[in-house]
C-alpha cells in the first residue's frame, strides 16, 4: 500500500511540475503578442468621403446626446480649435494669442505650492 502511495506522490509531483512549466511557457507567449490598435491612420481617413465625415455641429450634438457635460467639453474643444485656426493666419495674431494665453494663465488659480506657503505663513503668524 505504501509503495502505491509513493508512486502516486511521484506521479502527481511530476505532473504538477510539467503542468506548471506548460502554463508559464504559454503565458509568456501571450505577453509578446501585439495588442490591437484602435487608432485611425491617414489611409483610413482618406477612405471616408468628406460628405460622410461629421461636422463640428454634428459632433457636438452627438456628444450632447451622450452626456451634456461631454457636449460642453466638445463645444469648448471646437471653440479653441477655431480660435487656434484664426490665430494661425498671421504672425501678429499669433503674438496676440500668446499674450492672451499668458494673461489667462496669470488669472488662473495659484498653484498648490503657493497655497501651501500661504497656509504655513498664516499658521506661523498665529
Amino acid at each position: 500500500m505504501s509503495k502505491i502511495l509513493l508512486t502516486l506522490k511521484k506521479a502527481l509531483g511530476s505532473f504538477l511540475i510539467v503542468s506548471l512549466t506548460m502554463f508559464v511557457s504559454l503565458s509568456g507567449s501571450f505577453i509578446l503578442t501585439p495588442q490591437a490598435s484602435h487608432a485611425t491612420t491617414l489611409e483610413e481617413l482618406q477612405l471616408i468621403p468628406r460628405e460622410y465625415r461629421p461636422t463640428s455641429e454634428e459632433k457636438i450634438n452627438r456628444a450632447n446626446e451622450y452626456d451634456p457635460g461631454v457636449g460642453l467639453q466638445e463645444e469648448n474643444k471646437q471653440q479653441s480649435y477655431e480660435e487656434a485656426v484664426k490665430d494661425a493666419q498671421n504672425l501678429g495674431t499669433m503674438e496676440k494669442a500668446y499674450e492672451r494665453n499668458l494673461k489667462a494663465e496669470g488669472k488662473s488659480e495659484p498653484n498648490l505650492l503657493e497655497k501651501a506657503g500661504e497656509l504655513v505663513e498664516k499658521a506661523t503668524n498665529k
